[in-house]
C-alpha cells in the first residue's frame, strides 16, 4: 500500500532488501538510512562517530548514530549499528558479515561516509590535510565497496551502489584540492565498477549533491570560509535556494536503488538546484 508520511510518498519500493549505509550518524546518512527504512529495506549503518585530525568542524558522535537506530526501528525496520572508521577494512568486513548473516542479505550499498576541508591554496596544504582526506573520501569509499561487494555477488539477486561524490566531483573548487580530487576519483571509481559488477546485474553510480543542510556545512567554521569567499550557496545555486535538504539526496538514493532505476548504471547524477549550469 501506499502512503504519505509528511512530503514524502512511501511505497516499499525495498521491501526485503537490505542497504549499507556508511557515515549513517547524522547528516545525509542519517536521511538515507531513514529513507531506506522507509521504502522497506533493513540497514546495515556505521559512522566513526568521534573527532578525526584534520577536520575543523565537530564531527558526529555515539549518540548521533543511536538516534538514527532509533529512528529506523521507530519505523519497525531492523538495523544493526556499529562505530566503524571507514579507514578499517577489518571492522567494515566484520559489520558486513554481521549483517548479512543478520538479514541473510545484502542488496544497497550507499557509499556516503566523507569529510569536508579547505586550505589557503594547495602548494600550502599540509600532507595530515591531504591524506586524510583521500583515505576518508576515497579510499574509504574503495573498502566499503571491497567489503560489500563479495556478498551482493554471492547472493545472486544482483543489487545497488550508490556512492556520494560532490559538484566537487565534476569541477575545479580552490582552496579544496584533496576535496575536489577525492571526489574525481570517485567517478573513476564508478566507472571502472561498473564495467566490473555488471555480469552480476549490480549497477553503481555517483550523487553529486550542491550545499546540503547537514552538520558538515552548517557549522561555525564553513560560515566563516564560505564569508571569506565572498558568495553563498544562495547566489551559487541556478535555482533561488541556498541548499538542498538531506531528503533531496536521499529521495535520488532511493529512484536509483529501486526497480524503477533498474537500467541506470554508470549515472554521475547531480542533485545541485542547476549549480554545476551556472
Amino acid at each position: 500500500m501506499t502512503t504519505t508520511m509528511g512530503t514524502i510518498r512511501m511505497s516499499q519500493r525495498l521491501h526485503g532488501k537490505v542497504a549499507l549505509v556508511s557515515g549513517a550518524a547524522r547528516g545525509q546518512g542519517r536521511s538515507h538510512a531513514v529513507r531506506l527504512a522507509q521504502e522497506g529495506a533493513d540497514i546495515i549503518a556505521f559512522d566513526v562517530c568521534r573527532q578525526l585530525d584534520t577536520v575543523p568542524y565537530p564531527m558526529a558522535v555515539p549518540e548521533d548514530l543511536a538516534e538514527t537506530v532509533k529512528l529506523v526501528e521507530g519505523l519497525d525496520r531492523r538495523i544493526i549499528a556499529s562505530e566503524a572508521d571507514v579507514r578499517d577494512s577489518a571492522a567494515l568486513q566484520a559489520l558486513v558479515d554481521e549483517g548479512v548473516r543478520e538479514f541473510g542479505r545484502l542488496d544497497v550499498v550507499c557509499a556516503n561516509a566523507g569529510i569536508a576541508g579547505f586550505a589557503k591554496n594547495t602548494w600550502t596544504m599540509t600532507e595530515d590535510q591531504w591524506e586524510e582526506m583521500i583515505a576518508v573520501n576515497l579510499t574509504g569509499v574503495w573498502k566499503t565497496v571491497k567489503a560489500a561487494v563479495p556478498a551482493m555477488i554471492q547472493a545472486g539477486n544482483g543489487g545497488s551502489i550508490i556512492i556520494t561524490s560532490s559538484t566537487a566531483g565534476l569541477k575545479g573548487f580552490p582552496s579544496a584540492a584533496h576535496y575536489v580530487s577525492a571526489k574525481h576519483g570517485l567517478v573513476g571509481l564508478m566507472r571502472t565498477l561498473v564495467n566490473e559488477l555488471a555480469p552480476h546485474f549490480i549497477r553503481v553510480n555517483t550523487v553529486h549533491p550542491t550545499g546540503v543542510n547537514t552538520p558538515m556545512i552548517v557549522n561555525d567554521f564553513m560560515a566563516k570560509v564560505l564569508a571569506r569567499g565572498g558568495s553563498s550557496f544562495n547566489l551559487q545555486n541556478a535555482l533561488p535556494v541556498e541548499m538542498v535538504e538531506p531528503v533531496d539526496i536521499s529521495n535520488a538514493i532511493i529512484s536509483l536503488s529501486s526497480e524503477e532505476g533498474r537500467y541506470i548504471t554508470g549515472a554521475s547524477l547531480p542533485v545541485d538546484a542547476g549549480y554545476l549550469q551556472r
